[in-house]
């Protein structure tokens, strides 16, 4: 299905449960999916997650590539199923809670204006 019927716009096909309100895009010119299913707490999460740990290589506290080799290792899981896009609502606040953790280690403010619970 168009992503349109949710976004508005096109950003390419999406599967969608109606149901449940669940949706997930998937890779250009293909059928595969671009993370798992989420409904809209999980999608919630997964932006929250993104949020802090992306401040982790956007301030420079390491490459891009050094932080996902990092959170794979404190997640432990592999390197190639560490992707906020395939994480369940528990990975995605432990996602939250360590990254949180190292950007005060380091004086960087974690709150987001994406979080207002901070």
């Amino acid at each position: 299905m168009d992503s349109s019927i949710v976004y508005g716009k096109s950003y390419g096909m999406i599967y969608i449960c109606r149901t449940c309100n669940a949706y997930v895009g998937v890779h250009k010119g293909t059928d595969q999916a671009l993370g798992r299913l989420a409904n809209k707490q999980l999608r919630v999460l997964k932006h929250e997650a993104h949020e802090y740990f992306d401040k982790i290589w956007r301030f420079k506290l390491m490459k891009r590539t050094e932080a996902y080799t990092w959170l794979s290792s404190v997640l432990e899981l592999p390197e190639e199923y560490t992707h906020i896009g395939m994480f369940s609502e528990k990975t995605c606040r432990q996602v939250i809670y360590v990254s949180k953790q190292l950007l005060q280690k380091y004086g960087i403010e974690s709150k987001t204006p994406y979080c207002e619970n901070d």
